[in-house]
């Protein structure tokens, strides 16, 4: 496991999710959230999560009420835009609630799977106030391809960026 950030901790009603984590689904397809974040979720959410697809060919895993929150977004797309159709069409028609067991696991079903092309293999990175679910190959690729194509140094030229420091 590789940590990036310092230790999570609870923000409200909420859990801040950070890091990346290999790890390995089960032969049934069950991904063990790592110990963690166990506690935080179960506070946030009764450990209520939702796992739906994302465009870049990953898996999204929401804490309940973050996912609550992006439904009321999505929501207030214009339905007659189509590319916000489509986007409503993908995340939720792919919504999945799931609960964490009682060994912190949850799991995966196999269209989302096949989606993301998951096989034993797996990276989780958290996002704040979610986890992205890799397969691990594509998520090495992935990463040197934002680090190969991100001009950081204009990030400091952007006022939305401004106050950013890290």
């Amino acid at each position: 496991m590789w940590e990036i950030l310092e230790e999570d901790f609870p923000r409200g009603n909420s859990v801040l999710l950070s890091g990346v984590h290999n790890l390995a689904l089960d032969t049934k397809g069950r991904l063990a959230i790592p110990t963690r974040y166990r506690a935080g979720l179960e506070e946030c959410c009764a450990s209520q999560l939702v796992v739906t697809i994302d465009p870049s060919r990953c898996l999204l895993i929401y804490p309940h009420n973050e996912w609550k929150q992006v439904e009321e977004r999505l929501l207030e797309l214009p339905s007659l835009n189509p590319a916000a159709r489509n986007l409503q069409r993908l995340l939720v028609g792919h919504a999945q609630n799931v609960e964490m067991d009682r060994q912190g696991r949850i799991l995966i079903a196999p269209p989302l799977r096949h989606f993301a092309a998951l096989e034993s293999q797996v990276v989780l990175m958290g996002q704040m106030n979610k986890f992205e679910l890799w397969n691990e190959s594509q998520w090495y690729e992935q990463r040197e391809r934002w680090l190969a194509e991100t001009d950081f140094g204009a990030l400091g030229d952007s006022p939305d960026f401004k106050n950013l420091t890290y």
